[in-house]
Order: structure tokens, then C-alpha cells, then sequence
């Protein structure tokens, strides 16, 4: 079975900024981003043969990205795959530009938390009356797998809070140089330590905010690219994986990782010919919706041996200047996260780290980089996506 790799190049994306915005809605920022894309692409709408729109509650059809783009006559599917929506909406279309049905198609994530006074909760997923659902939310759930690291790799509460605390900084850091992120400002550790509890050992500053947001990319054939004489990146390897809650509801899970995880990225990694991610790769845009999965993501995703991570916290491993910068542009916890277009969100730091357009952010001869998006705790969907320069 052929893979992905080198088939398919993004030559044009389009985010707006993050955060609460209210003066627009669903229509404004699929406007926002897919123009910007169309202009970044030197293409315009009439050249798009086809979209993939990723929303979870922003849309329900394609006629949500038809409607304000005037995409008459194309077809149009409205994707959605909890968190890892916007991923999806970009592996369709990328999928199908490597098979050859189409062209040129664009890929766009849209969300708008913000209208909805209870976020996450303000539509309600079908229910499955046919089985009884295993009561995890998301923060309860990570919760458990913070305190349940800390006791296995022999760390006090305390200490370990203390390591998580340096990752929230961190990515406060990156996003306060970032324009279009939802929360600019640089913290400390003691701004960590001392902000409201959440779900213990998880405080304000472990959580990721909820945002309104769009992203978008435009996906063609790298031989269309080159006649467009546009500069590009190329997807490398794509990884899904769909989890039955086979860990979660077995008696032997351990708490301190994700099987979904790791089998996407080694799907994503198979086909990108990588076989050491830490040296292979030059940046990552990881799923922090808590500072304690973006800590069990390190090792998860293979950047370090499991139970290494919070040394490598302490050495700055992971930050701009580290030897892997994961979330440059402040990841979830401080760019935000619009579930339909955070992985879309992700892929637009990773072009602009590539295309060395990343401005007082930019990793130094950054060559290939990883995006990783995770939904639906317990029984998780998960992707990895993997990309790298023409040259």
C-alpha cells in the first residue's frame, strides 16, 4: 500500500486570530482564513474543485464553508472527529488530491466556543442508549493521569506541579510573541502554583482556554506547485487512530500514557520514514489541553524514554531554544483551542516554521515538523501529521 509521502503540498494557509471574539461569527473567520490562504496560494476561489469543512458545533453540512466562500456547485463535506477535526478535514482533502480525483481543494476549521455559554457542552453529542458511557470528563480524566504519574515515577505532588508549572511558562512564552494567540502574557511558575484549582492536582493555568478561531490550507500536487512557482511544504505522513476504550476499561491500565498516541505516530512516522523522532525532527505542535499531556506526550510520541520527560522539562529540552521546540506558537494553552480548526491552527505555525516566515519565534533551519491533535478521552481519536520542506 502506497503512503502519502511527498504526494501532496500545501501552497498557501490562512489563520485568523484567537480568542474571544465576538464581533464575528462562523461566516467572518471562514472568510478571514480562506482568503488569507487564496492570497498567501496566489489562487482564488473559482480554482478550489472541492472543500473539507471541520467544525463540531459551527456548521452542520458543507453549506457552512459554501455559504460565506459563494463555493457554488463543489463539493463541499462538513468533517468532524472531536478534537482532531481540523486534521481531518486536511487529511481528506489531502487524500484526495494524492489519489488523483482533484486538483486543488482547500481545507478549513472553524469554531466558535465562545456563543456557547457552556463551551463544550452547549450541544450535547448523540447518546448511545444502548450502553452505558464511561463517566470521564476531560479534566477529571487527565487529572488522574497527572496524580497517577507523579506516584509512578516516585514524584511528590508538589514536585510534580512544579514540572508541569514550567511547561505552562513555557508555552505562555511562546504565545505572548505570537499576535494572533488568545492569551499574550508571560506567566511564572508562582502565577501556576498559586491560580485557582481546577480539578486537583490540575490548576487554571494547567488548562487550556476555550476560543472561537479559523484556519485554513490550500492542497495541491507539488508539480502544480512548482508551475505556480510558489514556495510550499509537503506532507510527509499522515496518522489517525480511532480507540475503543480498550485501555480505560481493562483492569492493567496504567495511567501514565495513551496507546492512541503512539499508534498514530508510528503510522505518521512509518510513512515518513522516521525512525528517531527527537533527531528527525525539528519542531512539534502537540495537543496540551492540560500541561499534563503535553508531559506524557513527550514520551508518548517517542521524543524521550518514558519516565524521562521531566528531566528533559528541566534541561529546556522542548523550548524555542531547546534541541525540540514543542509549541512555538503557544500550543492550546495559549494560542486557544476552536476544536475545528486547532489542528489546522497547528499545520499554519508548522508552514510558517518551514517557509521561515515565523518572525521572533522562528526555529533556526527548521526543516521538518509534527502536528498532533487528541479528542474524546476515553477511547481517544488521535493524529499525527508530519510535514517538511520541497528541498
Amino acid at each position: 500500500m502506497g503512503g502519502i509521502k511527498d504526494r501532496v503540498a500545501i501552497i498557501g494557509m490562512g489563520c485568523t486570530r484567537f480568542g474571544e471574539l465576538w464581533d464575528k461569527g462562523p461566516d467572518d473567520l471562514a472568510i478571514d482564513a480562506c482568503y488569507e490562504a487564496f492570497e498567501d496560494a496566489g489562487v482564488e476561489s473559482k480554482d478550489i474543485q472541492a472543500a473539507w469543512f471541520g467544525s463540531v458545533y459551527s456548521g452542520s453540512s458543507g453549506t457552512a464553508l459554501a455559504r460565506p466562500l459563494k463555493l457554488d456547485d463543489i463539493p463541499i463535506t462538513r468533517v468532524e472527529n472531536i478534537c482532531c477535526t481540523g486534521t481531518e478535514a486536511m487529511r481528506n482533502g489531502a487524500f484526495a488530491v494524492a489519489a488523483g480525483i482533484y486538483d486543488m481543494v482547500l481545507a478549513c476549521g472553524v469554531e466558535k466556543l465562545k456563543d456557547h455559554h457552556t463551551g463544550f457542552g452547549a450541544l450535547h453529542f448523540p447518546q448511545d442508549w444502548s450502553r452505558v458511557d464511561i463517566a470521564a470528563p476531560p479534566g477529571n480524566f487527565f487529572a488522574k493521569v497527572a496524580t497517577r504519574y507523579f506516584h509512578h515515577y516516585g514524584m511528590s505532588i508538589e514536585d510534580g506541579r512544579n514540572i508541569l508549572a514550567k511547561i505552562a511558562v513555557k508555552n505562555h512564552r511562546n504565545g505572548a510573541k505570537n499576535p494572533r494567540a488568545h492569551l499574550r502574557r508571560e506567566i511564572s511558575v508562582e502565577d501556576v502554583l498559586k491560580a485557582p484549582m481546577i480539578t486537583y492536582p490540575l490548576g487554571l493555568f494547567d488548562c487550556c482556554g476555550l476560543s472561537d478561531g479559523g484556519a485554513a490550507a490550500i492542497i495541491t500536487r507539488p508539480d502544480i506547485a512548482e508551475s505556480l512557482k510558489k514556495d510550499y511544504i509537503l506532507i510527509k505522513g499522515i496518522g489517525l487512530c480511532s480507540g475503543s476504550e480498550r485501555t480505560v476499561i481493562g483492569t492493567d491500565y496504567d495511567f501514565i500514557r495513551l496507546e492512541e498516541n503512539t499508534k498514530s505516530s508510528i503510522m505518521a512516522y512509518k510513512e515518513a520514514d522516521i525512525t528517531d523522532p527527537r533527531k528527525e525532527l525539528d519542531l512539534a505542535e502537540v495537543h496540551d489541553c492540560f500541561t499534563i499531556h503535553e508531559l506524557i506526550l513527550y514520551e508518548d510520541l517517542g521524543f524521550c524514554e518514558r519516565g524521562k520527560a521531566k528531566d528533559e522539562v528541566e534541561a529546556g529540552s522542548f523550548t524555542v531554544e531547546g534541541d525540540l521546540p514543542v509549541n512555538s506558537d503557544g500550543g492550546l494553552k495559549c494560542f486557544g483551542h476552536p476544536l475545528g480548526a486547532s489542528g489546522l491552527r497547528m499545520t499554519y505555525e508548522v508552514y510558517n516554521q518551514l517557509l521561515e516566515r515565523a518572525g521572533e519565534r522562528q526555529i533556526k533551519n527548521a526543516r521538518t515538523g509534527l502536528i498532533h491533535n487528541l479528542g474524546g478521552v476515553p477511547g481517544a481519536n488521535c493524529a499525527v501529521a508530519i510535514f517538511g520542506r520541497k528541498d
